[in-house]
């Protein structure tokens, strides 16, 4: 629904796939959980109850990631990163969902997607991993569905862009927000 409110506001009408960004998901999962626990290991040993339960075993998990999963794991991400980059020949910023839900709000443990209860904290980057992973620019901003105004948290919308491309970015969420379709509300 925010893409849809996003491409309308933004005269887009052209519907682009990004085709490895399920596996560019499941590499940023690898590389970001490996070098995660890299960069804690020894604090892992030394001070293990400084961190909470969660961080922690994900920080553990990402110790063990063996170093031939995060080279495939690069791969991908770079060959995700060139298709990405081919899609920039034709459009200058693509939209897509910020997250699969909107907003939880703050101290959300548990949320249901497709039917299925999931923890919040981990699904609701689903569907920015892809992008972050392959490191272009991206903005995100709030959208509002109309019939879903009133009490209800925002649906997040991602605007990306060609790298070093901010300035395309920022413009089209400020165009989002001069057409009422972007903006800060008090819930």
């Amino acid at each position: 629904r925010a893409v849809e409110i996003a491409a309308r506001a933004l005269d887009a009408t052209a519907i682009v796939e990004l085709p490895g960004a399920t596996q560019a998901r499941a590499a940023a999962f690898i590389i970001t959980a490996a070098e995660g626990g890299a960069l804690h290991r020894r604090k892992l040993v030394t001070h293990y109850d400084y961190y909470e339960p969660y961080s922690r075993d994900r920080l553990v998990a990402g110790s063990l990631v063996p170093a031939a999963w995060v080279q495939q794991a690069q791969r991908i991400r770079h060959r995700v990163y060139r298709e990405a980059l081919a899609l920039f020949d034709q459009y200058d910023v693509l939209i897509a969902p910020a997250t699969p839900v909107s907003a939880t709000p703050i101290g959300t443990d548990w949320l249901t997607l497709a039917g299925k209860e999931l923890p919040a904290r981990a699904s609701m980057g689903l569907l920015t991993q892809p992008i972050s992973c392959i490191g272009l620019p991206v903005c995100t901003a709030p959208t509002w569905p109309e019939a879903e105004h009133d009490g209800h948290l925002p649906l997040g919308v991602q605007l990306i862009g060609a790298p070093w491309r901010e300035a395309d970015c920022l413009a089209a969420a400020y165009a989002l927000e001069q057409a009422g379709a972007a903006q800060i509300r008090t819930v």
